[in-house]
């Protein structure tokens, strides 16, 4: 289903070790630009001594906003290594930041993709993967003797009551999957009297 996307539900941390060089790797659950940021300034002042904050991230059920950066590793060694994790656990809104203390030993380009791979891989290993589903919003109005049908409708295609409110007309938020959309518009519309409008 499209609607349905894969993204950690708590930070996690792993440590990774190779020749002396220490990685430690974090996954964040995040869903905006602005939070990608605090958290990079964040970890950046925290690990200040590091040699590298490496990191990538991946937005939107749709997987489109994405991001490698390697800070100062050679291209393509350490932002591109993680965002490959990032990619075959086919998650999103989702920031990995691997921090690299350097050991005194060289890794070589190969060496440091492992390395960075195998940090954010294990970082993943130690998160909680959940699923969530893309939802969208609908606000219905209606009449007050239309209440039944309209309950029916909600008890059978059971889409999350967001708000109601019964004054003059009758308002409810309603919210559902967006695959599924469709078919309760479609059969709220067939009410009499009932208004629809998108979103809330």
């Amino acid at each position: 289903m499209d609607d349905i996307y894969k993204t950690i539900s708590e930070p996690s941390e792993s440590v990774y070790t190779e020749k002396r060089s220490k990685f430690i790797g974090i996954a964040l659950p995040v869903t905006s630009a602005e939070q990608i940021k605090e958290h990079l300034d964040y970890y950046q002042k925290k690990y200040y001594d590091a040699r590298h904050v490496c990191y990538a991230y991946m937005l939107g059920p749709e997987r489109k906003d994405f991001r490698a950066n390697d800070n100062g590793e050679p291209s393509g060694t350490a932002g591109k290594p993680i965002l490959g994790q990032i990619n075959s656990n086919e998650l999103t809104d989702i920031l990995i930041i691997v921090v690299r203390y350097f050991g005194g030993i060289k890794l070589g380009t190969s060496g440091l993709i492992v390395a960075y791979k195998a940090a954010a891989a294990e970082a993943i290993t130690n998160a909680t993967i959940i699923e969530k589903t893309v939802d969208e919003d609908i606000t219905v109005t209606f009449e007050w003797p239309f209440m039944n049908d309209i309950m029916r409708i909600v008890k059978e295609e059971e889409p999350a009551i967001i708000n109601q409110s019964y004054d003059m007309d009758c308002e409810m938020t309603l919210r559902i999957r967006k695959s599924l959309m469709p078919r309760l518009r479609e059969r709220l519309e067939k009410v009499d009297s009932a208004r629809i409008e998108e979103g809330v």
